[in-house]
């Protein structure tokens, strides 16, 4: 009787150390979830007075903004029509060259902007076609000229400004846009990706990034010009992502064309 006595104690203090174990575990679970994704109080709106050009307008309600573009770009380019303004021959230093058989025409491209954007728990790749919005209000592009198809070929059709038309007419850029950071600087603001999250130059603090200097996503959190406080943002870099890696570091909204 005394041994079953004695069993009983044993397995007693056994269940509570399993149990206080178990909470344990569930406890430091909870808090590598909450490490993993950041609690941040982001604020874009500050930046949306940079979005100007040609067929761009936006419009906030509550905490969205929503860009509608017709994106046609405000520099010249071989892909105007001959009888347009802006058209001007190729004079770029890309020995290589070959225009498409595309031209600029009128979209009606429109993004639906988170103004807090804020880390995704589970990132989504960037898909083909528009994946954010510059301050003029051409589409961004990621990486590829098609599925899983580097730029490697397709690199050469882009004009001195470094964009270029797809089989639809629509113009974009999937690697630095020269025009903007010849106007603004290579440090400067260039636009957003569809998760709200900014899109800055080559360059920060006077030093050419690397995608070394980036994450998988392409981006890091540092103090910007716009934003002293820092915020996640991305980089252009001159090597492949280019613009974007694995997707989107924040949850994106809705682009519709």
């Amino acid at each position: 009787m005394k041994n079953l006595k004695n069993l009983l104690i044993l397995l007693l203090l056994t269940a509570i150390i399993f149990i206080g174990c178990s909470n344990e575990t569930e406890e430091e679970s909870v808090t590598m979830i909450e490490e993993e994704v950041e609690d941040t109080n982001y604020d874009i709106t500050s930046i949306l007075s940079k979005f100007e050009g040609t067929g761009l307008s936006y419009a906030v309600n509550g905490d969205i903004v929503t860009f509608t573009t017709k994106d046609l770009p405000n520099h010249t380019s071989p892909y105007w029509p001959i009888n347009n303004s802006l058209y001007e021959a190729y004079n770029g230093t890309n020995s290589n060259w070959n225009q498409n058989p595309n031209v600029i025409s009128e979209q009606n491209i429109v993004f639906t902007i988170s103004l807090h954007p804020a880390e995704a728990a589970n990132k989504q790749a960037t898909g083909l076609g528009p994946i954010g919005i510059s301050r003029n209000g051409i589409v961004f592009f990621n990486q590829y000229a098609g599925p899983d198809q580097p730029l490697t070929n397709e690199i050469n059709s882009f004009d001195q400004w470094l964009g270029h038309p797809t089989g639809t007419d629509i113009y974009h850029y999937h690697i630095e846009p020269t025009y903007l950071t010849n106007e603004f600087g290579e440090d400067a603001f260039l636009g957003l990706l569809a998760d709200g999250f900014p899109v800055y130059g080559p360059v920060e603090n006077g030093k050419i990034i690397t995608n070394d200097d980036l994450d998988v996503y392409h981006g890091h959190t540092s103090i910007t010009a716009d934003f002293p406080d820092e915020i996640y943002h991305y980089h252009i870099t001159s090597e492949d992502p280019y613009i974007n890696g694995n997707g989107y570091f924040g949850t994106p909204g809705n682009i519709s064309r």
